[in-house]
């Protein structure tokens, strides 16, 4: 079992950053992948970016490469979503999610096993 609890999300001016957090719980935070996604209101749940366990390898979504980074302290059970340049169409609920299988698409949200309960993210244009 993996407990995972997203914070940071907020109102922003488009251009502003934001930084998202989600703490894990349960299972060795350094032995599993982790990814962030987010939804809008009546689109799909999207890919945003993944991290393998080591912090060795990071992976983006086009739409976000350049502008997010992603990245996760081991030591303190932590995974981050550094956000800056940001636009309106940014805007959704952010999620982070937990994948104890290595797998080979860390952008397909069927491959988590664990999801957060979700952290709101509104930018202003």
């Amino acid at each position: 079992q993996v407990q995972l609890v997203e914070s940071g999300g907020g109102l922003v001016q488009a251009g502003g950053s934001l930084r998202l957090s989600c703490a894990a719980s349960g299972r060795t935070f350094s032995s599993y992948a982790m990814g962030w996604f987010r939804q809008a209101p009546g689109k799909e749940r999207e890919f945003v970016a993944a991290i393998t366990w080591s912090g060795g390898s990071t992976y983006y979504a086009d739409s976000v490469k350049g502008r997010f980074t992603i990245s996760r302290d081991n030591a303190k059970n932590t995974l981050y979503l550094q956000m800056n340049s940001l636009k309106a169409e940014d805007t959704a609920v952010y999620y982070c999610a937990a994948d104890l299988v290595a797998t080979i698409s860390l952008s397909a949200p069927y491959e988590y096993d664990y999801w957060g309960q979700g952290t709101q993210v509104t930018v202003s244009s």
